[in-house]
């Protein structure tokens, strides 16, 4: 029997940018860790813009602290009170891509959503998604739907 209060070892990063797909790959991360005893580590990125001069956080630009409201706001939204056990916010400070390929390192699976709130319409793939599922240091699933696993088994 596992204690709740433990922290697994094995991990599966899910990228989490509060977007459709993020939310989808939460539930594919939870299905998945069930199954194969892992924890969860719910990653989201923030960074201040790229710009040169600035010598204080611009207004309405988010922070840390955002991004970690952000985050526990699409986990109530996906999870509600049933939170899956050995979940972990994780709230870094860098561009998503550095953030969620170095979480990678020590990862049994990484989840993303194929594009997030930066991305295009148009595009397949994001560049966030595309770099993961590229340079990652573990099995990468990448969602391409706001489909949930429990929605592909009542379609069959």
């Amino acid at each position: 029997m596992t204690n709740h209060n433990e922290v697994t070892t094995k991990r599966i990063v899910v990228g989490v940018d509060g977007s459709a797909q993020s939310k989808a790959a939460l539930q594919w991360a939870a299905r998945i860790a069930a199954s194969i005893g892992c924890g969860i580590d719910a990653t989201t990125a923030w960074e201040y813009p790229a710009s040169y001069g600035w010598v204080m956080e611009p207004a309405g630009w988010p922070s840390e602290a955002d991004s970690i409201a952000m985050t526990q706001g699409t986990l109530d939204e996906v999870f509600g009170e049933h939170r899956p056990p050995d979940l972990r916010v994780l709230c870094e400070y860098g561009p998503a891509r550095t953030v969620l390929l170095d979480a990678s390192k020590d990862a049994q699976m990484l989840i993303v959503g194929s594009r997030g709130h930066g991305g295009f319409a148009s595009l397949l793939l994001g560049s966030v998604s595309a770099a993961c599922a590229e340079h990652a240091h573990c099995p990468v699933l990448v969602v391409h739907s706001e489909s949930s696993p429990s929605s592909k088994e009542s379609a069959s």
